[in-house]
């Protein structure tokens, strides 16, 4: 009998973002994403809630509109500045780039932009004001072990070294 995804089962699924309007794959997982339903809210809310009573096997589009997860697009997060004034290790498209403002605060930007004099970096999140469809098959549910619904997730062992004591090397 198949199981259901409700609380305390662990799941395995995996999913893609789909852009709704130009149709584009933003992003995909390669490996199969692995949780504890009720544990562990992996993914957006709304898209955990369209999970909940789902079956191995089912495949299921969920809409998004990632203003609702990210609020509205700020442009005074788009910095653009000469390439000379940006260290060489953040001189490529997709390079993330941690900033701390005077508070500690921190704060991630991507390269986004590059020519020869200039290089464009944008601290908004990439789907924000984006319309998206997430796409999921799911893979698997069981019932979760003590161990898992306590860590969220697939517990990994490490290797069996006999009884031996481990120190760093």
């Amino acid at each position: 009998m198949k199981q259901i995804i409700e609380d305390n089962k662990f799941v395995e699924l995996t999913y893609r973002i789909v852009d709704q309007k130009t149709g584009d794959v933003l992003t995909a997982v390669e490996f199969p994403l692995g949780y504890v339903h009720g544990r562990n809210e992996v993914l957006s809310p709304r898209v955990m809630d369209e999970l909940e009573g789902k079956l191995a096997g089912d495949a299921i589009s969920v809409p998004i509109d990632c203003t609702d997860l990210y609020g509205c697009r700020d442009e005074s997060l788009v910095i653009t500045d000469l390439i000379e004034n940006v260290p060489e290790e953040y001189r490529e498209v997709g390079t993330r780039i941690v900033m701390e403002n005077d508070k500690g605060q921190t704060k991630s930007f991507l390269v986004t932009r590059m020519d020869d004099r200039m290089l464009t970096i944008d601290g908004n999140h990439p789907l924000c004001g984006r319309k998206v469809v997430f796409e999921l098959e799911i893979l698997s549910v069981r019932d979760a072990t003590d161990e898992e619904i306590i860590a969220g997730g697939k517990v990994e062992r490490g290797p069996d070294l006999g009884g031996l004591p481990t120190r760093p090397i």
